[in-house]
């Protein structure tokens, strides 16, 4: 049983090398080190077996086929024990069945390629499965929707780590389009009429984050978009699967995270250049949306930075994509160190394992 799917494969594997620094290595790993072959035809070459799993701090399962096939009970067992023993557990597309297998989603929210959701929701209960997201974090567990979702949890997973400003430079290293929300839909379910071919909202998209610092409304972006109000939020959520608004105060808060990582601009000054108006206002949504505040971020992801009120108070404009995710559990910084990916747990014979083992500490953003 075969058929890693290679794209789910390279997609952890060229996110973490894209990291500036270098701060992550990765090791490929399947139940013994040799020859896998891919669902694409090809093979690929691990180097390593099961044991290289006890030392990984970080486990990514990319997708394989046939995804419902009953996994080996070894493969399982690594995956289990990396569990219990605090590591972070990652999936891909249908990766998530392997994790469902070994237990590690009973009683957690989780998600897949949508084609798939129903039947891991039938075959495992006790996970609770979300068809309509990009993907789900639990804090030590992470699953992804298919293909490209695996992009934007990687790219989730470097800004957990290092911050929002090293995965945005990671984003534009990659011709990435800007981190989404996890909670954006997976899929359109109705295609664009087909008088709107060829017509696309980015340029808009591009001219508000070079506003964000200025009140910023529908009817406003409308006009830029020369679109009436109400078809203009059709098209964007068609474009984006998120609202107008979602949007903007997703592009405000990663603004927000990328000057308090990079200046020492006191949280009032930052509330104002972000568009967020007020500090009240910046912590609440820091609270709602990363679950901890801009103080305690500040010190986790800059911890040199101190507030200089004396800094200019005038708005500034942003130089990056839309990048806030929120998480579940919070923006706690983790060091990378040991951060290991799992890859294809998935062989009866050999399975191919990817661990990344970061050769510097945290600190990219410094």
């Amino acid at each position: 049983m075969d058929d890693v799917l290679p794209l789910d494969l390279g997609i952890p594997a060229q996110v973490f090398i894209a990291v500036p620094g270098a701060p992550y290595e990765l090791t490929l790993c399947g139940r013994t080190a040799g020859s896998v072959p891919t669902a694409a035809g090809f093979a690929v070459t691990v180097t390593a077996g099961l044991e290289a799993v006890r030392g990984a701090d970080t486990v990514v399962v990319p997708g394989y086929a046939p995804h419902l096939r009953e996994l080996p009970q070894d493969v399982l067992a690594a995956l289990a024990g990396a569990h219990a023993r605090g590591r972070r557990l990652v999936s891909i597309c249908t990766g998530a069945f392997a994790l469902a297998a070994a237990g590690i989603l009973d009683g957690r929210k989780a998600t897949t390629h949508w084609q798939y959701t129903e039947e891991l929701a039938a075959r495992y209960p006790r996970v609770s499965v979300d068809p309509r997201v990009l993907y789900v974090d639990e804090g030590q567990v992470l699953t992804s929707a298919g293909v490209a979702a695996g992009i934007d949890l990687c790219l989730h997973l470097v800004r957990r780590d290092l911050g929002a400003r090293t995965a945005n430079k990671v984003a534009r290293a990659l011709v990435s389009a800007p981190h989404r929300d996890g909670g954006q839909a997976q899929y359109i379910k109705r295609p664009l009429a087909p008088d709107t071919y060829g017509v696309t909202l980015a340029p808009t998209r591009t001219w508000a984050l070079t506003r964000l610092h200025e009140p910023l409304t529908v009817p406003l972006l409308a006009a830029h978009a020369h679109m009436a109000p109400r078809t203009f939020a059709r098209r964007f959520v068609a474009e984006t699967g998120t609202t107008p608004l979602r949007w903007l105060l997703a592009a405000r808060l990663d603004r927000a995270r990328e000057l308090l990582e990079s200046t020492g601009l006191a949280v009032d000054h930052i509330a104002d250049r972000c568009g967020l108006g007020s500090p009240s206002n910046l912590r609440l949504h820091f609270r709602r949306t990363l679950g901890t505040t801009p103080t305690a971020y500040r010190a986790a992801f800059a911890p040199t930075a101190r507030p200089n009120s004396a800094q200019a108070h005038t708005p500034t404009t942003a130089t990056g994509p839309p990048a806030a995710s929120p998480s579940r559990t919070g923006t706690t910084h983790r060091d990378p160190a040991r951060t290991m990916i799992v890859i294809d747990p998935v062989r009866t014979e050999t399975a191919g394992l990817a661990g990344i083992h970061p050769r510097v500490g945290p600190g990219a953003d410094a």
